[in-house]
Order: structure tokens, then sequence, then C-alpha cells
């Protein structure tokens, strides 16, 4: 990709697109970074790019945008807003981030995406190939763009990658050494004008450009995934939690097993693993299936599976009072999340659901909820909607805020009980994103 002397617009003055701003400038381009926003904590972001002497604009998008070569889209920026729209009249070329920032990385690329399980999976994958001895990096929507590490991997070094739908809309040539797909459930539906197929038809663009030297891992499980999918040109290995494959990964016997034509096999118990949940378990055989195409070594993976303790704010145990036990899954940000969420618990809970909907259909949990759930606290700006939906077969009560739901149900909870939340929406009507949302919660909890 030529970079050096060219003028690059990046849209989106938050990580990935400062991260992108930053890279651009080192290969010797010229970025100009422009976002719609203009907010106390965008100004903060965008500090580091004066810093660098990077010319941006905030509060709107000039003409100036235009003056370019190429454009990078950030994540966060929707494919069919009106810059998009005149950048293409204008046959200015539009990449996502992760698709720079893959040009110019010369390690090993394991892209991870799914509608549920990403971060805890990239996580766990860079968590495994270092603890196995083998330098990686976890990137992409997980934390840090890939464009501030992009330069940094070496050969033989490893990218654990998490990977949005947004981020696999503007690719051209991205090439994962080794693609995985966990799971597709309706998400996100929002963004692409209620049309679930061309939600799940982006997460798949994850291997377009795969050939025979590449691997795609797949969940043999996920039912929409399998409808999804027709073919792909790399080796396709699966995994399945119930389902016995001559060539993967299954579990069997509280045992899983990994076997692949040409490569080690592996065998470990279901004990080994310290994550709860099935969801969890069809996150770590991905791992374990990425790890053994590597060659890593068997005895060192299960030491890595048993030392792991999962990432905060996805079903993270955050205190016990009197009893009660208090769980932080901001991270279940569609309801999807919320079913696994709701099966990892035996005991009663208090779920506290709501935020910024995403054209969530609650017909999913709604079993679930009536045999587990004692009561549902309502917050943000579609607790309306959870009233309207769940209050003939549940408690429901609406609250103003997160604090104040946390002490509600602090004070109706019971010992041996669980106040949960798990809130089945996006969190940008009351917080700037899901952490901030999580460490509210923790902040309530603590203050109790």
């Amino acid at each position: 990709m030529e970079i050096k002397g060219k003028n690059i617009s990046v849209i989106g003055a938050v990580r990935s697109g400062i991260g992108a701003a930053k890279l651009i400038k080192k290969l010797g381009g010229i970025p100009f970074v422009s976002d719609i926003s203009d907010s106390e904590k965008l100004r903060r972001s965008a500090q580091s790019l004066s810093d660098e002497n990077i010319d941006f604009e905030l509060g709107g998008h000039s003409d100036k945008v235009y003056n370019c070569s190429m454009m990078i889209i950030s994540p966060g920026v929707p494919s069919d807003s009106f810059i998009i729209k005149q950048a293409i009249s204008k046959k200015i070329k539009i990449i996502s981030e992760i698709e720079l920032a893959a040009s110019f990385c010369k390690g090993n690329i394991i892209a991870i995406t799914g509608t549920n399980g990403k971060t805890t999976t990239t996580t766990l994958c860079g968590y495994v190939f270092n603890h196995c001895g083998k330098k990686t990096y976890t990137a992409g929507n997980i934390g840090i763009a890939f464009s501030e590490i992009a330069l940094e991997v070496n050969k033989n070094e490893f990218v654990a990658l998490e990977v949005s739908s947004f981020q696999l809309d503007f690719i051209e040539k991205f090439k994962p050494k080794v693609a995985i797909i966990l799971n597709i459930t309706p998400d996100h539906l929002n963004r692409y004008e209620n049309k679930y197929e061309s939600y799940a038809l982006s997460k798949l663009k994850i291997f377009d450009n795969q050939d025979h030297s590449d691997f795609l891992i797949m969940n043999k499980d996920s039912k929409d995934l399998m409808n999804f999918f027709k073919s792909s040109g790399s080796v396709i290995v699966n995994f399945s939690t119930s389902t016995k494959m001559s060539d993967g990964c299954w579990f069997e016997n509280e045992t899983i097993s990994f076997q692949l034509s040409g490569y080690e096999k592996f065998n470990c118990k279901r004990d080994d693993i310290s994550l709860p949940g099935e969801h969890n378990l069809s996150n770590t055989m991905a791992v374990i299936c990425a790890a053994k195409i590597f060659e890593l070594n068997s005895m060192k993976i299960i030491e890595a599976l048993k030392l792991f303790k999962g990432v905060e704010h996805r079903l993270e145990f955050v205190r016990e009072i009197e009893g009660v036990k208090y769980i932080n899954d901001s991270k279940g940000t569609n309801v999807d999340s919320v079913w696994f969420a709701l099966r990892s618990f035996d005991s009663p809970i208090f779920l506290i659901l709501g935020g910024q909907d995403k054209g969530n259909d609650y017909n999913q949990i709604k079993d679930l909820v009536i045999q587990n759930v004692k009561k549902i606290f309502a917050i943000g700006s579609s607790a309306e909607k959870v009233f309207n939906f769940f209050h003939a077969f549940v408690k429901v009560e609406i609250k103003e805020s997160l604090q104040s739901a946390v002490l509600s149900a602090s004070q109706e909870a019971r010992g041996g009980e669980i106040v949960l939340l798990s809130p089945a929406c996006a969190s940008f009507d009351m917080f700037d994103n899901y952490e901030h949302r999580g460490r509210v919660f923790k902040e309530a909890v603590f203050n109790l």
C-alpha cells in the first residue's frame, strides 16, 4: 500500500482513528483526522494528535476531508453515513483501519470475530500463546488499535486481533493466517437497516482473501453461521461441544479433543479450563484449534487454560455481600449475551437490563427469564421497551440510574441470590462505553 507523500483522511478521532493517523505519519503520509462530534472526551483524545503535529477537525466534516487519495474509516462510522456516500461518489478509495494496519504487519494474524465471545477469546488466545513462549499482541476491537502495534510485530510473532463486522465492511486484501468465527446471531441490526443477512455476510468477509495456506476455524454449533457459510479457499477446522468430528475439536465425556491431519493430537479435561459456562467452553476450543495449528506445546496450553481468569466486564465476579453475589456482565450488549449469562448461574437472579436498544428481540430469553429471574430492573432509553415486554411474566421496575438499580437490588436480594448486570444493549445513552458502565456498576456495588 502506497502511503508516502499521500494525503489520507481519517474519519473518527477516537482510538482506531488516532492509531491510524499516527501510523500514516510514521510511514511518510499526510494524515488529516475529522470527527463529526466535539465532546470534552474527544478533545482530550485528540490532544495526542496535536502532540504529533497531525492536523484534525472536530464538530463536523469540512470539504478538506475529500482532498485525499484514500480515506480510513473508524468502526464507529456507519457505512451508510453521508461522508462515506460522498467519498464513494467522488471515487475516493475507502478502507478500514485494520486493512491499513494489516498491510504493514509482518507477523501472523489470528483474526477473531463473532457476535459473542470475541473479547474473551482474543484475550485467552494472547494469553495462551504468550504462556507457550510465542510473543503475541492483543489488539483490534479489544482495546489497543491494530495500527498502534502493527509496525512492532516481527515476522515470527503473533497478533490476536478482535475484529467487528464494522471493521470488516471496508477490507480489500485483509488476509489473516488464521480466521476464527465464534458464532453469528442477530446484533447491530440498527447499523444494517435491520437486515440480518447483511450483518452476517460482513462477519464472513473475514476469510474472503484466505487461500489453501490459511486456516478458518468455525463453530459447528452456530446454526446461523453454518447456514450463511458457503465455501472457503482455506483449510477449515470446525469445533463443537455436541458433535464428534474426525477432523477438528470436540467435547465428549468431559474431555476436549483435537485432531487434524498432519498435526499433533490434543486432549484436556473440562476441569482444566478455569472459565465457567458452555459459551466459554466453545471459546476455549477455538483457541485450542489455533494453538495446535501453530504446534504449541500441549502441556503449556493446559497450564495456560488453568491459569486464565477471564476478562473484565464479562461475567466478572465483583463482590459477595451477606451471601448475595454481584456479577458485572456490562459487555453483554446483545440478547444472545444475556442468554449465555442467564444459563451460567443456578441461583435466582435480579437482572439489570437496558440501555441503547439495537433492535432487540427479547423472545430469545423470555423462557430463561421466567425460569431464572426474580425481578428485572430496567434502565436507560430502552427501559420502557423492557418493561412492556417482560412485565407480564416477571416483576419489572424502571430505575432512573444504574446506581439506583444496584441499591434497590441489594435491598431485595437475599443470601444465595445473584445481582447481575447484563444489559443486552449498548451503553451510549448513559455512559461513554461498556467499560464505563461496568466501572460505575462496580463502584456502586463497593459503595453498598
